[in-house]
């Protein structure tokens, strides 16, 4: 059974997935395409896993460490210029929010495949105080500083898959994949 203070959203983009939303006592789920199908990779889906690494994500320095990584990641899985850029931001975003709101954290990359796919996925954890309302934390224009309101809903839209998992005072872990299209 699930804590009744936790939140959760995930986000799968298929062409085939109408969006919904569902509640349940005391946790909110959502489920919604993210934008234009890239084939049929699901969150959830079994994929065969390559190369896992984990980095630390405590100072400015290691902020510019995972951007690196992020890159050479995507090159690795394949990425062309612009899907690198798209995965580059995310990964800067979440380990940023990481650093920030979570006082540091982790950021794991783990390459994906799966018959004619290749992903990267990237999750970012941290013991913060986690997310109160993640549906609002994903609404564009929502902000906790200074920053113009498009972080995690940029994030959502920049990859194929998105999940949050939080808990007040437990802190929050990030799970955002995209997919080649090949």
């Amino acid at each position: 059974m699930k804590n009744p203070d936790e939140n959760t959203a995930g986000f799968t983009r298929d062409a085939d997935t109408a969006a919904h939303s569902r509640t349940t006592t005391g946790t909110r789920t959502i489920t919604a395409a993210a934008g234009p199908g890239r084939g049929s990779a699901q969150a959830g889906s079994t994929a065969g896993t390559g190369r896992t690494a984990t980095h630390a994500v405590r100072s400015e320095e290691d902020l510019l460490t995972v951007r690196h990584a992020v890159r050479n990641a995507a090159l690795r899985v394949g990425f062309g210029i612009v899907d690198q850029t798209r995965v580059v931001t995310a990964a800067s975003e979440l380990a940023r929010n990481a650093y920030i709101h979570g006082g540091g954290g982790t950021l794991t990359l783990e390459q994906l495949e799966q018959p004619g796919h290749r992903g990267l996925r990237m999750t970012t954890s941290d013991d913060g105080p986690g997310i109160p309302d993640v549906a609002a934390a994903l609404t564009d224009g929502y902000t906790t500083g200074a920053g113009l309101g498009h972080g995690l809903g940029g994030v959502r839209r920049l990859m194929d898959e998105f999940e949050i998992h939080s808990v007040p005072g437990k802190g929050t872990t990030i799970r955002a994949t995209r997919w080649t299209s090949r």
